[in-house]
């Protein structure tokens, strides 16, 4: 049985979802919402926030099923705070278009491997929040 990291990563590399639609829709049984409306919640988020300019589009789907799972404020900032830092460690960047090696050539990290990842450290914080 795979792992739902796993389970993100190959929606992320079949095409069927983008980065932030792989994670929500991996997690919606924490989100009270149907795979098929937290799919179009992540409809935006294709190519990280801003195009590729910003937030990683995977951690950008932890943090809305982390948000919805907890529904505490406090407690989603705090899990969000580990996501973010565990992912910079791990990869070197948070952003999709350094991750990308846009401008650089220079590849951090592929959008599967982005996505188990967030998944990864989303987990983390389900196990102990929720």
């Amino acid at each position: 049985m795979n792992s739902r990291k796993e389970i993100a990563a190959e929606m992320k590399r079949c095409g069927s979802h983008n980065c932030a639609q792989a994670v929500m829709c991996t997690y919606c049984d924490y989100t009270g919402l149907d795979a098929e409306t937290i799919k179009n919640v992540g409809n935006s988020f294709a190519a990280g926030m801003g195009n590729m300019e910003g937030t990683c589009g995977a951690i950008v789907g932890a943090g809305v099923v982390l948000g919805l799972a907890t529904k505490d404020k406090a407690k989603s900032v705090k899990g969000m705070k580990y996501i973010m830092e565990e992912f910079q460690k791990r990869n070197g960047s948070t952003q999709c278009k350094c991750l990308k090696g846009v401008g650089t050539g220079k590849v951090l990290r592929e959008c599967p491997l982005c996505v188990a990842d967030a998944s990864e450290f989303l987990e983390d914080v389900l196990e102990k929040e929720v």
